[in-house]
């Protein structure tokens, strides 16, 4: 059975450990309660917030004057798809790293760049979550949820799912309560093919090449661990909500915009980060940005901070309120706009607040 409470306060539940109290909180461990929290809160006629791991929230000082639903539900199940295909059906409360890592130590190929972020598996096809030259897209085949609109437990295809970059049919779109994600990976003792090209410097191979599992994943542990992406209570630079802006992704005329800036601001011979992406668009790098338009690591303003460690993660060393963590987010989005003309986009999802 679900259980109910009253203002309770969400910055325990956000890795940022920041937020307001919820009006109405539920917790759910099983697909009826949640779809029965959801359906009560519709009849209401009461704003809702479906809560996983709150890895990926910036919560309003204020709260949340609704529901909010914190899904719990759990359980695995795997099947063969023919050859070395299994595809494996994950409920939405299951904790994201563990599921990686049980992955990896059953020799499942295809998640094990995703090794260290935290968050719930529901979460993962909202954000088509990616790092290290993985994204989830690469993988789902079917993601089940309740369709608040036909109110209907629905499965979506990868296609109807349209994933992009750190995006999909579910992000922004309260229409949809993901149930549970169904995952299509490759039984192998080797790795994917290594696409990233700090990963494949950390391991000492080139791109493209493959190592075992369990290489890859230390390897992405290792790598998010000194950046301050792996959560340690221990570890201020990780009370964060990940990587805080997205990688912009460029047209022509954008492109040709920060061309002229960068020179115009480092020197003619200067060179920012570009990656080709489809439709002859360039996609670049935030941190380089933000780094070059003059917010070096540690930089504060009041309480929160830029990690030490890693120039995309915003956080909150202790002490800090979300009205001081979007001040600090303003700051760096309006100096790199004033510094090279792009507009740098939130990655975390905003309840009650906005840039």
């Amino acid at each position: 059975m679900a259980v109910f409470a009253e203002d309770v306060n969400l910055a325990g539940y956000t890795t940022l450990r920041l937020g307001g109290p919820a009006r109405r909180f539920v917790e759910a461990t099983t697909e009826d309660e949640v779809i029965a929290a959801v359906r009560e809160a519709d009849d209401a006629g009461e704003p809702l917030l479906v809560l996983g791991g709150g890895s990926n929230l910036v919560v309003s000082d204020d709260g949340f004057a609704g529901t909010v639903l914190h899904v719990g539900t759990r359980g695995t199940e795997r099947a063969s798809a023919g050859g070395d295909t299994v595809l494996v059906r994950v409920q939405a409360g299951e904790d994201w790293d563990p599921f990686v890592a049980r992955c990896v130590s059953d020799g499942l190929a295809g998640v094990e760049c995703l090794s260290g972020i935290p968050g719930r598996v529901g979460a993962t096809p909202i954000q088509n979550v990616g790092a290290y030259g993985q994204d989830v897209s690469e993988t789902i085949v079917e993601v089940r949820a309740y369709d608040r609109e036909e109110r209907a437990v629905v499965a979506l295809d990868r296609d109807a799912c349209r994933f992009t970059y750190r995006h999909s049919v579910f992000k922004g779109n309260p229409r949809y309560v993901v149930l549970d994600v169904t995952y299509a990976l490759h039984e192998a003792e080797e790795s994917q093919p290594v696409a990233y090209a700090e990963l494949a410097r950390k391991l000492g191979v080139q791109q493209g090449d493959r190592v075992t599992l369990k290489e890859a994943r230390h390897a992405v542990l290792e790598l998010r661990r000194g950046k301050g992406m792996v959560l340690d209570p221990a570890d201020p630079d990780t009370r964060s909500a990940g990587s805080f802006f997205t990688n912009p992704i460029l047209d022509a005329a954008q492109l040709a915009e920060l061309e002229r800036r960068v020179a115009e601001r480092l020197g003619p011979d200067a060179a920012f980060p570009r990656y080709p992406e489809a439709g002859g668009r360039v996609k670049t790098s935030a941190a380089w940005l933000i780094d070059r338009a003059g917010f070096a690591k540690g930089h504060a303003r009041g309480p929160a901070r830029i990690s030490t460690k890693h120039t995309l993660a915003l956080t909150n060393p202790g002490g800090a309120a979300t009205a001081d963590l979007l001040a600090l987010a303003r700051e760096v989005r309006d100096g790199v706009r004033d510094a090279f003309g792009v507009e740098l986009v939130n990655e975390p999802v905003m309840v009650g607040v906005s840039l």
